[in-house]
């Protein structure tokens, strides 16, 4: 059974919505692209061999967690035609109270599309949302939807060719925004007073790993500049400003802040990035994930806006 509350396809059925008011190629293409991604329902007789206490969940439309070899036997329409097609829905709200089947199961769309291809002898089409938008999905767009799914789950590798400005902003990038916190969460107090005490020439060993090997990095120890303000007993912050040129080029960090927070001990990592919407304080998370956090305020008040996120966590 599906779980109501993570079970999210509004924007899906808003552009399922679209496409029934206009059905033109580029609505249904669009359509697909969310589908594709999404987790559908699909109705099915009860599994068998479920043991009493799941059974009765399913009946009370609570979630469970089916065995793996649990059977799925796929509830389906029956055309006009004759032939037969597989009812998926978006939401339960999509299911008529009249229409309920003794199971909903809740699956990705590629993995529905298996249980399709796998029986493309009885099953002739897939139609969303049946009672509603009524999008029919024939054996020939499931055969393209297949052909997608291998595609993706092949490896593939690509060369991608990069000019000599968006290498320097790549590799600038992979220090400020890689290595040099991933070095700091990993050494913590240590790391910080290496990057206090070295300041630029500390920074310059990051770009060298990053560089091929007799090619270096434009950028001098003496282009970066380090200040340390003990903000709190508890809070120190230290300030790198990065060379001049990555405050004129988009797509830069120009500025970081590295936060510890010596009560926790640790260290907290945010960044000055110039991006296409502006100036925007970022932040790098200690598994190195990146966020855009808030538009920056001008350099003067940078300090108090660093403050203040730092206090709200």
């Amino acid at each position: 059974m599906a779980d109501n509350h993570k079970l999210d396809n509004t924007k899906l059925e808003e552009a399922l919505g679209e496409f029934a008011k206009d059905r033109q190629k580029e609505k249904y293409a669009a359509v697909m692209e969310l589908l594709e991604k999404a987790v559908v329902l699909v109705p099915s007789m009860q599994p068998q061999n479920l043991d009493e206490e799941t059974q009765k969940l399913m009946k009370e439309g609570k979630q469970v967690q089916l065995p793996k070899d649990a059977q799925i036997l796929p509830c389906l329409l029956k055309k006009e035609s004759g032939e037969m097609a597989l009812p998926v829905f978006t939401s339960f709200a999509q299911i008529p109270q009249d229409k309920k089947s003794p199971a909903v199961i809740a699956m990705p769309f590629f993995g529905m599309l298996g249980m399709v291809m796998a029986n493309k002898e009885k099953i002739e089409a897939v139609v969303v949302n049946p009672f509603s938008h009524s999008m029919v999905l024939n054996k020939a767009i499931l055969e393209v939807a297949q052909k997608r799914k291998e595609a993706m789950s092949k490896p593939q590798t690509k060369t991608i060719k990069v000019t000599e400005k968006q290498f320097e902003i790549l590799a600038h990038n992979r220090v400020a925004m890689y290595l040099l916190p991933r070095y700091l969460f990993e050494h913590k107090e240590e790391g910080l007073q290496k990057l206090q005490k070295e300041e630029g020439e500390f920074l310059i060993h990051f770009y060298d790993e990053v560089y091929p090997e007799g090619r270096k990095a434009s950028y001098t120890a003496e282009d970066f500049s380090v200040m340390t303000l003990n903000i709190t007993d508890t809070v120190q912050l230290t300030r790198v400003d990065m060379p001049d040129d990555t405050m004129k080029k988009k797509g830069m960090c120009y500025r970081v802040y590295a936060v510890r927070k010596r009560d926790a001990e640790e260290i907290v990592y945010y960044t000055l990035e110039k991006t296409e919407q502006g100036n925007y304080i970022g932040r790098i998370m200690t598994d190195g994930k990146h966020e855009l956090v808030e538009p920056a305020p001008d350099n003067g008040a940078e300090i108090e806006a660093i403050m203040n996120l730092v206090t709200q966590m």
